[in-house]
């Protein structure tokens, strides 16, 4: 789950990490009394939407950047009005971009020195990983292929957390020292204590700002959470914007469904993420374009197997199912029930490729076999991958 910038302003605050004073905005007008309320001359206006690459973007309606700069309320609000209800477009959103539906409006900072500093999770060690940079502003991924030398990484034991001494190897290395080490030492302290109190899987500051005035200050943020922790922070679920989600994801969510959706048009009911990824990958070898991954998990239900189906038939590039089912916890008979229930429901008009193997597949298999529905039935990966692919090109 992500968040907004405003919302991660929100939770620097709580956990005493610095950064400018920031209001959100949903119309022109809020724009232009939060300016007020905020105060200055130097004041910037920020579309909110869960894409990097905002200034750089290019709304749909021709005007550019998604960040802007002003020195009164009334400019401030024209230019939010010309970002609210219109479609950004930046590297990160694809052509189809993201609907702008708030804006934040913040105090601007005179700037100093960019800086990187993300705290992520890595896989390969198990453990949180502090990533920093003298390169802010910038696109770390640009950073990290031309110049890999000027980004440092820095492991944090699981148990034993952040220490001093790795706290000052990072201020050094960012070329930090006296008042200004101190104010990063604190800055980094409560952004680690955030990272692991609210499950984070990434916190990413960029720019992490230094000011002429020496302070040190978080100018941008971007979260991520660790979906399968958030039962425990019902006040950051509140926080999720559907509205920057694709519609099916969130469908498929509401009945713990894992969806992605893709390009192609041999959508795959699979259970379990490797499945997923194998069934993807011998589709496209056999010559076919997956539509989507979707994982039902190891114990699915009839209802959500029918919730599967209805959610991979809302893409209308769909043009053939392939179902792929390794029982163990699962049940073949159980799968084999939904995948009829859905397919007489839906009145099924695609063809309909299931492979079955595991527990209870025999009588999964004979329930397929016997049914009325023109369901296509393969022994193996393989064969279901090729019956499925001329399927859908014959």
């Amino acid at each position: 789950m992500n968040i907004h910038e405003y919302q991660a302003k929100e939770l620097f605050e709580k956990f005493g990490v610095p950064s400018p004073k920031g209001i959100v905005a949903s119309t022109a007008e809020e724009a232009g009394a939060a300016a007020k309320t905020i105060g200055g001359s130097d004041l910037v206006v920020k579309a909110q939407v869960h894409a990097g690459g905002r200034g750089k973007g290019t709304f749909k309606n021709g005007f550019k950047g998604g960040v802007h700069l002003s020195d009164t309320p009334e400019k401030i609000q024209e230019l939010a009005g010309q970002m609210l209800g219109q479609v950004l477009v930046t590297h990160q959103t694809g052509e189809e971009g993201r609907l702008v539906s708030k804006v934040m409006v913040a105090e601007g900072v005179d700037i100093e020195r960019e800086l990187y500093l993300a705290i992520l999770m890595d896989r390969g060690t198990a453990r949180p990983v502090i990533v920093a940079s003298t390169e802010g502003g910038m696109d770390i991924e640009e950073v990290a292929e031309k110049t890999p030398e000027k980004i440092l990484r820095q492991f944090i034991h699981p148990l034993n957390g952040l220490q001093p001494f790795e706290i000052r190897k990072l201020a050094a290395a960012l070329k930090l020292s006296g008042d200004q080490a101190k104010q990063f030492g604190k800055l980094l302290k409560n952004l680690f204590t955030l990272f692991i109190k609210c499950d984070c899987d990434m916190v990413e500051i960029n720019p992490l700002v230094v000011t002429p005035a020496g302070d040190v200050l978080a100018l941008d943020a971007k979260f991520g959470f660790d979906d399968n922790a958030l039962y425990r922070h019902p006040e950051i679920v509140e926080m999720r914007d559907t509205t920057e989600e694709d519609p099916r994801e969130v469908e498929a969510s509401k009945f713990d469904l894992n969806y992605i959706g893709l390009d192609g048009n041999i959508a795959c009911l699979v259970n379990g993420a490797g499945l997923a990824m194998a069934t993807m990958d011998i589709i496209k070898h056999c010559g076919g374009e997956p539509a989507n991954f979707l994982d039902v998990g190891g114990g699915a239900t009839k209802e959500q197997v029918s919730a599967a189906f209805k959610i991979i038939l809302s893409d209308p590039n769909v043009e053939g199912i392939l179902v792929n089912i390794f029982g163990g916890i699962m049940q073949c008979d159980i799968i084999a029930e939904g995948i009829l229930a859905a397919a007489a429901e839906l009145e099924l008009t695609i063809p309909l490729v299931v492979r079955l193997e595991g527990t209870n597949v025999a009588k999964g298999k004979e329930l397929i076999a016997n049914s009325d529905l023109a369901v296509i039935s393969a022994d193996n990966l393989n064969d279901a991958a090729e019956k499925i692919v001329a399927a859908v090109k014959g």
